[in-house]
């Protein structure tokens, strides 16, 4: 494509002659025209200083011509002035017939600047006029004036020597309005120009827009390869040769070409649209390149950040998209699951109701056929035909009980325990129910965390799921228990939405049997569902098993394939308290009182059954049908050890206002709940409120028997123990080998048996406990002779406690059991002046002896050696 003006061409058709010098007077470029006055080839000239390619005179260097013609360069560079000579005569080669000969010339300059950026002279513009014949015209007109008078005809002569003249210097003007308005078109132009000579392509001319694009720089008069070095590899010095060889024009769209436009800068990308434009002499030869362009890198750079944010939007769309995909699943996915809880929900209250009534009808039969079971004693035939009724109650309430574990409402009372031990002390259990052809394997990870749950109902569902795998395993087969801890992080909480991520501890219960199909493992949590032939199991155990995990904040998997057997993994919450070894109170005898109990229930059956049983147990018992009605009984002043209630009575007063206010009214009064169904009186969040006994319906007079006579118990020992701390007297001292009230803390329960069993055959009375904090707690409830503690607890050490006790009782007396005889060392030395350290292990000699050291007084820190 043709550019609008091509100004090569207009500089070379131009009939005046013009060259380009620079700072140096060195030969850059000149037209045509210049070159026919001068009878010279350009390539002889470019890159020579003008007075040796010139000399005007050899014999005299510095003669008068030259002189004006460098003064004129002077002045120019100095002042960067355009500077004229109206006339110097200079010596050029002339070509004649003859050849070429140098002869003496006449000429008219002008010496136009060419500045830089810097406001410095870069070149100079000469522009020459050969006035040769007007000065030979003068000349002529001088001799004709010393030969001719005056007349006419030297009038004529003059006016027309001097039309010429005006001719010749109007036709130079028009020619300096040419060039100054072609000068200031090329500068001005928006777009970057440049003029390339030669093969080599040498810069002859470059406009303000072409510098700025590559940097100023020192371009003219060098090859294209030595003034942008920084572009070789990139394709444009092939480009332009392949222009000058062929003469086609190339134009280029959008092109990226690496540039440095500050010496030492790293590279910068720009994006151009340019034409190479050849130029073509009158020959056909092509003699350079004409190049012009626009510099397209901000619109390259527009372009490319509206693609950026295009395909953003574009990926914004997409999430959006992903998003509600994701929101329509999850919003299907709650919907289900506000179903399942709708129906869980409606099966829940179904069963509580249910629950409430069946275990109260439960609990009517069951306290009669136990009364039925004392009045027939001689009568083997009854005794037999009550046993199985007594066993359909108990199967009824199971039923009853795992309906509501099921549906999370069973009142769970958690404990911090150490499933490890949990399972170790199961063992026995286990295998009696296995049997011999199933092996129980278990694998306990080491500093296994503790977890807190409700440790009877955990028990439970270890024994239910190995019942299950052994029925899955036909009786035979291999099952393992195995507890270690866990982690579940948010990507498996994203998997399973019910799932919070933390630390958990985990218990797999895993059997070779013949496992689950997809179909069935879909459906295994369902309530009812069960593979098993009819009348060998109610669809209820893997249920309860589910319900009581949940509740328990806890997490539930089953991993099964068909003929390899089944892995169920329960995750429980982790707890950092210290495990609590639970107190044996379910083979204790059963034994009465003379107590006064009110009992308060709305079923009049079941209330006439409880007031017989207690009565037969020796107690004085006081009935009211509802809470209003026992309430009256509290505050006519009649005295009551225990209340005994139901939760769920009709009535104003409900049992907890009943029990706050009955506390209110008697300090020491003991409260009992009795419910077959819970609802949220005393449970929230599926566990008992704090401090709240419960008794659940149905129940055997033993249960009953032993609750009561055991609070009952706990409340003479509280009694007691606020009649010791009141006066804060000092203990008495036992003398020789009397009874002491000893509390031992042990946290190994072997050790703690077998320790409790020496004292009791001694003739001491223990509370065992396993830890510090458990420790305090019954110091705070009861009064004690002895502390018997050892250094190593979970929690607070042994020290730490002796140090406690020193503190608040300090006329309690205290045995440390330790292995290391470093045990109290240092500072508490002295706080324990009168501590008794017991070396591990002892025997019965050995605890005997410190145990009268320690009545008679000990000495600061004294250690009870072996005998």
């Amino acid at each position: 494509m043709q550019a609008p003006f091509d100004f090569r061409t207009l500089f070379e058709l131009s009939p005046n002659p013009y060259m380009l010098l620079d700072r140096e007077l060195r030969y850059v470029t000149a037209n045509a025209a210049y070159l026919r006055v001068t009878a010279s080839r350009l390539e002889d000239l470019v890159g020579r200083n003008i007075f040796d390619a010139f000399p005007h005179d050899p014999d005299d260097p510095a003669n008068s011509s030259v002189r004006m013609l460098r003064d004129s360069f002077v002045r120019v560079l100095t002042e960067r002035t355009l500077d004229t000579l109206a006339l110097i005569p200079y010596r050029v080669p002339r070509h004649t017939g003859e050849g070429v000969v140098v002869e003496e010339r006449y000429w008219s300059a002008t010496h136009t600047p060419l500045l830089d950026a810097r406001g410095e002279v870069a070149f100079i513009l000469q522009h020459t006029m050969d006035v040769t014949e007007l000065q030979q015209l003068k000349q002529a007109v001088r001799d004709a004036e010393a030969s001719l008078e005056e007349g006419p005809r030297r009038t004529q002569l003059m006016g027309g020597v001097l039309a010429r003249a005006q001719a010749v210097q109007e036709a130079n003007r028009t020619l300096d309005d040419e060039r100054r308005h072609l000068r200031r078109i090329f500068e001005q132009a928006p777009g970057f120009m440049c003029s390339l000579k030669g093969p080599e392509h040498v810069f002859e001319l470059a406009n303000r827009s072409y510098l700025q694009l590559v940097g100023h720089r020192d371009l003219l008069g060098k090859p294209v390869r030595e003034a942008l070095p920084e572009v070789a590899g990139q394709g444009f010095f092939e480009l332009l040769d392949r222009v000058f060889t062929t003469g086609e024009p190339f134009v280029g769209h959008n092109m990226r070409v690496q540039l440095q436009r500050e010496p030492g800068a790293p590279l910068v990308d720009a994006f151009l649209d340019f034409v190479y434009q050849p130029v073509v002499e009158v020959d056909g030869r092509v003699s350079g390149i004409f190049v012009q362009g626009h510099d397209m890198t901000a619109q390259k750079l527009a372009e490319d950040e509206l693609a950026r944010h295009r395909d953003h939007l574009e990926e914004l769309v997409r999430e959006r998209t992903r998003a509600l995909e994701t929101s329509e699943a999850e919003r299907r996915q709650a919907e289900a699951a506000l179903l399942q809880s709708q129906k869980m929900e409606a099966v829940g209250k179904l069963t509580g109701g249910v629950a409430h009534d069946f275990n109260n009808l439960l609990q009517v039969v069951s306290g009669n056929l136990q009364l039925l079971q004392r009045d027939e004693v001689g009568d083997t035939r009854t005794q037999r035909r009550l046993e199985t009724a007594l066993g359909a109650v108990e199967r009824g309430a199971r039923l009853a009980s795992q309906l509501l574990a099921f549906a999370r409402r069973q009142p769970l009372a958690p404990t911090a325990l150490n499933l490890g031990r949990l399972v170790r002390d199961m063992d026995d259990l286990l295998r009696r129910a296995l049997g011999e052809d199933v092996e129980v394997e278990t694998v306990i990870a080491g500093g296994l965390w503790n977890t807190s749950v409700d440790r009877n109902q955990l028990e439970n569902v270890i024994l239910n799921l190995a019942i299950n795998a052994r029925d899955a395993m036909d009786g035979r087969g291999r099952l393992t228990i195995e507890a270690g801890n866990a982690m579940l992080d948010d990507h498996y909480a994203m998997l399973h939405p019910e799932v919070s991520p933390g630390q958990y501890v985990l218990l797999a219960i895993s059997d070779t049997g013949t496992g689950m199909t997809p179909e069935v493992l879909e459906r295994a949590f369902e309530p009812f569902f069960t593979t098993k032939p009819e009348g060998r199991g109610t669809g209820l155990g893997l249920s309860m098993v589910y319900g009581f995990v949940k509740q328990s904040g806890g997490h539930v998997k089953i991993y099964s394939e068909l003929g390899h057997g089944t892995s169920i993994k329960i995750y429980l919450p982790r707890t950092f308290q210290a495990a609590v070894q639970p107190t044996e109170t379910g083979t204790a005898q059963v034994e009465g009182g003379t107590e006064t109990i009110l009992v308060v229930e709305d079923d009049a059956a079941v209330r006439a059954t409880v007031v017989e049983v207690l009565t037969e147990l020796g107690y004085r018992v006081l009935k009211a049908h509802d809470g209003q009605s026992a309430l009256a009984v509290i505050q006519s002043g009649l005295p009551v050890d225990l209340l005994f209630t139901d939760v769920v009575m009709p009535g104003p007063v409900r049992s907890p206002e009943l029990a706050r206010q009955a506390k209110a009214l008697l300090p020491d009064l003991e409260v009992l709940f009795t419910s077959g169904y819970t609802e949220n009186a005393i449970v929230h969040g599926g566990r008992l409120d704090p401090g709240v006994s419960l008794l659940s319906k149905p129940y055997r007079r033993e249960d009953l028997a032993r609750k009561i006579r055991a609070m009952l118990k706990g409340r003479e020992q509280r009694l007691a123990a606020k009649q010791y701390r009141e006066p804060a007297p000092a203990a008495p001292e036992p003398e020789g080998k009397g009874t002491l009230r000893i509390l031992l803390v042990e946290d190994d329960a072997d050790i703690r048996e077998s320790a409790s069993e020496l004292m009791t055959d001694i003739g001491h009375t223990v509370c065992a406990v396993a830890s510090a904090e458990a420790a305090s707690e019954a110091l705070a409830k009861e009064p004690f002779d002895l502390l018997f503690t050892d250094v190593t607890l979970p929690g607070m050490s042994g020290v730490a406690l002796a140090r406690e006790v020193v503190r608040r009782y300090p006329a309690l007396r205290i045995i440390i059991a330790s292995g290391d005889s470093r045990a109290v060392s240092g500072e508490d030395s002295k706080a324990l002046a009168h501590v008794v350290l017991l070396p591990k292990p002892y025997d019965l000699n050995q605890m005997e002896r410190a145990l009268e050291q320690v009545a008679a007084g000990a000495t600061p820190v004294a250690r009870a050696r072996p005998a």
